[in-house]
């Protein structure tokens, strides 16, 4: 299929509906997906039409450039992590500019690529001033957290959260969350310390949750999950 013939499947498969509920709000609470960049279609249609595609790393990157998040989508389910050079994923990781893109983009392709803990140390720079990295960044951290954290100062993570997040731009601040929950939940040493920053800075407290879900709020996220594990 061509860039043009992609499109336009995608184009048939949005909503009005859809296009609306993307654009007054995009998982994790962050503002949403212009409605002139996406068609607003199901995630479960995105992965059907990227079935047909397989990889296909050349139309990937074509698709990408489009700026529409539908077809953003479509192309990390087709592209190959291995034939990204650093500096063009670093560029892709900038140019996010929607939550469900970001998250696709780290799990089906950042988590892949060859040179991720390179990546991840860059992004996690102080002096990094692009949200949607220093997303990343934090993203990588908080996996590691709860993988393998003995190369990581848990002490240090936990000074930078409870001085950065709360002036940290929504993007970067849900993952910066993450850190902070899956510190508390994997390493009891630092447990207490870990939920008395969540209490202490209070964010996502009042974060409404669907009946069954975990909220996010650190403090609760952490003791629910260590009483799973008990």
């Amino acid at each position: 299929m061509t860039v043009k013939e992609v499109l336009a499947e995608l184009e048939s498969l949005g909503s009005e509906a859809r296009r609306k509920h993307n654009a007054k709000t995009g998982p994790d609470g962050i503002p949403g997906a212009p409605l002139d960049k996406q068609y607003g279609c199901k995630t479960g249609d995105i992965r059907k039409l990227a079935k047909k595609l397989k990889t296909n790393h050349e139309l990937a990157l074509k698709l990408w450039k489009t700026g529409n998040v539908d077809a953003q989508m479509v192309a990390i389910l087709a592209m190959d992590p291995k034939e990204l050079s650093a500096k063009q994923l670093d560029a892709m990781v900038r140019e996010v500019r929607f939550a469900w893109v970001a998250q696709w983009l780290m799990s089906y392709v950042v988590a892949k690529h060859p040179e991720k803990d390179a990546l991840r140390e860059q992004w996690m720079k102080k002096s990094e001033k692009d949200g949607w990295a220093a997303r990343a960044g934090w993203h990588l951290t908080a996996s590691k957290v709860s993988k393998d954290a003995k190369d990581l100062d848990l002490d240090a993570l936990l000074d930078r959260i409870e001085k950065e997040m709360p002036k940290a731009k929504p993007e970067t601040k849900w993952t910066m969350n993450d850190t902070l929950a899956a510190i508390g939940i994997n390493h009891a040493k630092h447990r207490k310390r870990a939920i008395a920053i969540g209490e202490k800075l209070g964010i996502y407290r009042d974060y409404p949750v669907s009946k069954g879900c975990t909220s996010p709020f650190a403090p609760l996220w952490i003791e629910e999950m260590v009483k799973r594990k008990a």
